[in-house]
């Protein structure tokens, strides 16, 4: 198709016959799974097998000696040199396209040795764009606020009262470093004793942000730069530290798309200040998808900026299943096309105005398991990929195998996404696996409601596992707080 696209019947079209092989490359398909789906030549490429080879559209080569990972990066670099990866990619011909979760300089010299386009921004501007610090600039700039907050080195406990006292944050705090998952690098500190505890890992950076704490809840809203605005996905739920799932007090462990679960002044301004977020990045030289996390004041319904995630994210898929994107196409659609050189032009404020109204906004969850206890084991048997039901007793059962959770009919069954699986060790913080749910996981408290803790109990259950003593390593075990890959 060679003429510009104006109208979202094209958009469609133009994908349903996009004739350049397209490759997700990452440690799993979760971010982008079902995109397959509504893209002619979409393949995912990936290091673990959720799936046991039964996925049409994931390719899995066979595991090849390497370093230990210490990164998503270090597993897609891994994956672009690998010979499988490689044949498969050339064998498949024509122009090919990588999108990456994360990825590095590294990544960016692999792809260009392979001839593959890149189609992102380059990884030194989302760097730049990562860093928790330029988030508030961008923010300020965007004229979206952040929660009152300093930015400055810390290096002792009496300097950062005094710190706040001079900026009137008051001495209950949030204090963040410039890098990594708000699970490991978020700090509740309030007195000395607190401080103590997490002070090597705050007094190391250059800079940090130091927060006023704040009564909260926490929103996440993904959106899309393009060169015609900033298209805007609904506001999503974050589930946060929650006992059943994570061991991390801060760590995201799953997503609620839900109408209801904000009210309309605060999903509106949400949407608003991503709107303006979008548009100063573009400023910044950025195009294309990103995220970002919003806090909203149960006090005064005030909404702030938290982070910034220039990249998909795992509130990916929820945003891409939402019922706008099967009225009219996934929010992922736009960064393929500002990136895919196709002139369009479509009326991007009136798309935003369709998509804020509550119905095109479905109930669903997304619960990702962590394994909570401090133990290391290997896995013995596990849950496979599929469709589980769940009885008026609350007993979890396997199904069938499944790959698509659309296929999930009604409350009374889940799909079930395994990340952790036979053979793999099991350690405090290891990924378990994704569980998706129509309806909502959390109740009007928000906290995790009957239903969604049977589910967690009921999947869980279906692992078992056998000691370190009573197998034979070939590598070191994994250590708490390993990176997580999604």
């Amino acid at each position: 198709m060679s003429k510009m696209i104006t109208n979202i019947s094209d958009l469609r079209l133009f994908f349903h016959r996009n004739d350049r092989p397209i490759y997700f490359i990452s440690a799993t398909n979760f971010n982008l799974a079902g995109m397959d789906e509504r893209i002619l030549h979409f393949k995912h490429i990936n290091y673990i097998d959720c799936y046991d080879g039964r996925h049409p559209n994931v390719f899995v080569p066979s595991r090849q000696p390497h370093p230990e990972f210490e990164s998503i990066e270090d597993i897609n670099n891994y994956l672009l040199q690998h010979k499988e990866v490689i044949d498969y990619i050339k064998g498949r011909g024509g122009k090919p396209v990588a999108i990456f979760l994360m990825f590095d300089e590294k990544t960016e010299q692999l792809c260009e040795e392979l001839g593959i386009e890149l189609w992102f921004p380059s990884a030194e501007l989302r760097q730049r764009c990562d860093n928790k610090m330029e988030t508030v600039r961008i923010g300020n700039k965007a004229g979206v606020p952040s929660v009152p907050n300093v930015l400055s080195k810390v290096e002792s406990y009496p300097q950062l009262l005094e710190l706040c006292k001079a900026n009137k944050l008051g001495t209950d705090l949030v204090i963040q470093t410039a890098f990594g998952d708000s699970g490991h690098t978020t700090f509740f500190i309030s007195n000395e004793e607190e401080w103590k505890k997490y002070a090597d890992e705050i007094v190391k950076d250059p800079e940090v942000k130091v927060m006023k704490r704040i009564n909260c809840r926490g929103g996440t809203l993904e959106a899309c730069v393009t060169k015609h605005g900033t298209v805007v996905g609904p506001l999503l739920t974050e589930i946060v530290g929650a006992k059943e799932l994570t061991p991390y007090k801060g760590g995201w462990c799953g997503n609620e798309v839900f109408p209801g679960a904000f009210t309309e002044k605060a999903r509106l301004t949400a949407r608003d200040y991503a709107y303006m977020f979008g548009n100063q990045l573009l400023k910044e030289g950025y195009r294309g998808y990103f995220d970002l996390d919003f806090l909203v004041d149960q006090d005064t319904e005030e909404v702030y900026l938290g982070e910034l995630n220039p990249r998909i994210c795992g509130a990916s898929p929820m945003t891409n299943h939402a019922a706008f994107a099967y009225a009219d196409v996934p929010l992922f659609f736009f960064h393929l096309l500002e990136f895919s050189g196709i002139d369009f032009d479509i009326d991007i404020e009136d798309l935003n105005r369709r998509w804020k109204d509550p119905k095109y906004i479905n109930n669903w969850s997304q619960l990702v398991m962590k394994h909570i206890d401090e133990s290391v084991d290997i896995v013995e048997q596990a849950p496979q990929t599929g469709i589980y039901r769940m009885d008026q007793s609350g007993h979890v059962s396997y199904h069938r195998f499944e790959n698509r959770r659309m296929a999930v009919e009604n409350e009374q069954e889940a799909y079930w996404l395994r990340i952790t699986g036979p053979g793999d060790y099991r350690y405090e913080g290891a990924d378990l696996g994704i569980l998706i749910t129509r309806g909502r996981s959390m109740g009007d408290d928000f906290k995790l409601n009957a239903r969604a803790e049977s589910w967690i109990k009921g999947i869980k259950a279906l692992y078992q596992g056998k000691p370190l003593g009573a197998v034979q390593m070939e590598e070191p075990a994994p250590t708490a707080g390993s990176f997580k890959i999604l």
